[in-house]
């Protein structure tokens, strides 16, 4: 059964738990244990648990992407979104887990982390049988896409319902002269994906020094994706202190939004 789709009203927290998976993997304990990361997590209001599952299994396991749905039913109006290469292993894991959302990304198997987005209108005759699948099950689709404005309205055109913005270029421009400028070219792919019907999420090397301005200055965001900052984080903090302190970003952002 589809989980109920949950629209926040602010920008939403999801987790990536992905390196909790990678330290578990280095033994076979069975430790740190990933239900129990993203529990503690959901617990502390983050508003959803993501996983990238990749084919070689370097560090979410089919298991996990299971047994983290079966967490996802005791916490309604939390999300679960199951990112992936649609072209790789992750449309068996949409049909059968059916998470409330799906994010496709671009990479290749062997790649060592997301670095790109889709391009147009090259890869619209592959992604939109897929994303229609998607929607029949009853599953939202973003698009992993770079931060160009001419690109919104062909990820519209192929039947997406949001865009998740590849912010690894704002990352590190923050704190060089160029941050200003990377924002501003944020700023602008957003608003083209919101006039074209998209909602907005983003994730990438966001963290609690960059987050609070991206959330301030780029429009309509609906959720962020937040993985091995928020986790490597949460190995000083611990992850219920982690994950309000970038509640606490998201909320400065806004605050500083109203008061403009």
């Amino acid at each position: 059964m589809t989980m109920p789709l949950h629209a926040p009203q602010r920008t939403a927290l999801s987790v990536n738990v992905n390196k909790v998976a990678l330290v578990r993997n280095t033994r076979h304990l069975g430790i740190p244990s990933v239900t129990r990361a993203a529990e503690l997590c959901l617990q502390a209001g983050a508003q959803g648990i993501t996983v990238h599952p990749r084919p070689d299994e370097r560090h979410i396991r089919s298991q996990d992407v299971f047994e983290l749905a079966a967490l996802m039913k005791a916490w309604p109006g939390r999300e679960y979104n199951i990112e992936g290469n649609p072209s790789q292993n992750l449309m068996d894991f949409i049909r059968q887990v059916r998470p409330h959302q799906a994010t496709f990304v671009p990479d290749s198997e062997d790649q060592f982390t997301s670095d790109h987005g889709w391009s147009f209108p090259q890869d619209a005759g592959r992604l939109a049988p897929l994303v229609a699948e998607c929607k029949a099950l009853g599953v939202r689709v973003s698009l992993f896409m770079d931060p160009i404005p001419e690109q919104m309205a062909a990820a519209r055109a192929v039947g997406a319902d949001r865009v998740e913005l590849y912010t690894e270029p704002y990352a590190a421009a923050w704190g060089t002269p160029r941050q200003s400028i990377e924002l501003k070219r944020y700023a602008a792919a957003a608003q083209a994906a919101l006039d074209a019907g998209l909602g907005v999420n983003a994730g990438h090397d966001l963290n609690r020094d960059n987050l609070a301005a991206f959330v301030r200055e780029v429009p309509g965001v609906l959720e962020v994706s937040i993985g091995h900052a928020l986790i490597a984080d949460a190995l000083e903090l611990g992850y219920g202190a982690t994950v309000q302190a970038y509640l606490g970003c998201i909320e400065a952002g806004f605050a500083s939004t109203s008061n403009s």
